[in-house]
């Protein structure tokens, strides 16, 4: 087995390095105050082709894989964990999603806006009563002949209110389970009959805007169904096997950021005469923080090399999810323990590598949902799936 990255990808995750520490850390702990979320940034990142991996070069693709967006995502989590959500609201959902379900018309209409950062996009899955049980979902579309008529809500939907185009789950069968719901691709801010609204009320990641969907009786062409009527819980397990991959990444950056933000501090701050990272509990902290840290970069790194290989990867990805989630948290809390009491404060980021580490045991499955996910594959109750 080969561990070293190739010329190109180091290059990759070198550009991917610079563009947080040039164009995102000096303004980040202003932003975070706000809760600015900058679209501006996000074309940027389009331009330099963050957004671009495992996709065909005729809608915007360069040619990189999963690999790829793995370490660019990697390296903006480690300063900000909300900069790494556009790699899934643009690139590894929407984007991957439509090109294999969609027509040609619907990938060539929206996989190049959402590759360039021009077009904002999103998912909506969860709903106020829907979350891990995806198929328990309210929200139901009626046949109108010409036209599908939306009606329900979803609740904790990145880029919802700043959405220009993205994908929506709903039922058009309740009768027939979960063979009865229904993908459909939707613009907010062209279709009548939907309202998105913030929510503000989040404990961290507050450069990444969140919001929910009202829909009374939004109008969706029959155009804009993608794969067939009853695909959709298909579709949305596919995607959530993506997806889940770049929230992996992002727990990387977060642990990584954590890490290299407590060793600094420690090797820095000073105590009973010496630094404190000479203290034997401070070492213990920092090497279970490297052990878990490296760990789940390997498994993350294998997760994302077998999707480059078309292999089934359902079954690692979820490992990998699972273990660079936890060691996510488990970092941010040992890097606030290390800083004290000002791991306490506000003015450093060891309170906010905290506050965004818990999204990640939640978001795209939660560490519960992994782990049934990967204790059913590992005792051959389901099968492991590309």
């Amino acid at each position: 087995m080969n561990f070293e990255l190739n010329e190109e990808q180091r290059l990759i995750q070198d550009t991917a390095k610079r563009f947080a520490a040039e164009q995102i850390a000096p303004t980040l702990a202003q932003e975070e105050r706000k809760h600015e979320f900058r679209p501006d940034r996000v074309a940027k990142m389009g331009e330099l082709g963050f957004f671009s991996c495992a996709l065909p070069e005729e809608l915007g693709g360069s040619g990189m894989g999963f690999m790829e967006s793995v370490l660019m995502a990697e390296q903006i989590a480690k300063v900000s964990a909300s900069w790494r959500l556009p790699f899934n609201m643009q690139n590894l959902g929407p984007s991957l999603t439509v090109t294999k379900f969609g027509t040609p018309a619907q990938r060539k209409k929206y996989v190049p806006g959402w590759v360039a950062g021009t077009q904002l996009g999103f998912f909506a899955m969860t709903e106020p009563n829907t979350g891990s049980d995806v198929s328990s979902m309210k929200t139901h579309a009626v046949d109108k002949g010409d036209h599908w008529e939306v009606h329900g809500n979803k609740m904790w939907i990145s880029q919802a209110q700043v959405g220009d185009a993205g994908l929506l789950y709903a039922y058009t069968d309740k009768s027939a389970g979960n063979k009865g719901m229904t993908a459909f691709i939707i613009e907010p801010k062209k279709m009548k009959g939907v309202t998105a609204r913030a929510i503000e009320t989040k404990l961290g990641l507050h450069c990444a805007p969140t919001g929910e969907f009202v829909f009374e009786g939004m109008q969706v062409p029959k155009e804009n169904v993608l794969g067939k009527p009853g695909d959709g819980f298909r579709i949305c397990m596919w995607q959530l096997n993506q997806t889940r991959l770049g929230c992996a990444a992002g727990a990387l950056g977060v642990a990584g950021g954590a890490l290299d933000l407590a060793i600094n501090y420690a090797n820095e701050r000073t105590q009973f005469g010496k630094a404190i990272s000479q203290h034997q509990m401070i070492q213990a902290q920092i090497a279970e923080m490297v052990v878990e840290h490296h760990a789940a970069q390997m498994l993350v790194y294998r997760a994302a090399w077998l999707k480059d290989q078309g292999k089934p990867n359902q079954y690692e990805t979820s490992v990998a999810k699972l273990a660079a989630s936890e060691a996510a948290v488990h970092a941010a809390n040992e890097c606030m323990k290390i800083f004290g009491s000002y791991g306490f404060s506000t003015e450093y980021p060891a309170e906010r590598f905290y506050r965004d580490a818990k999204s990640l045991q939640v978001v795209e499955g939660t560490s519960n949902i992994q782990k049934i996910i990967i204790s059913g594959m590992a005792c051959g109750h389901t099968p492991n799936r590309e």
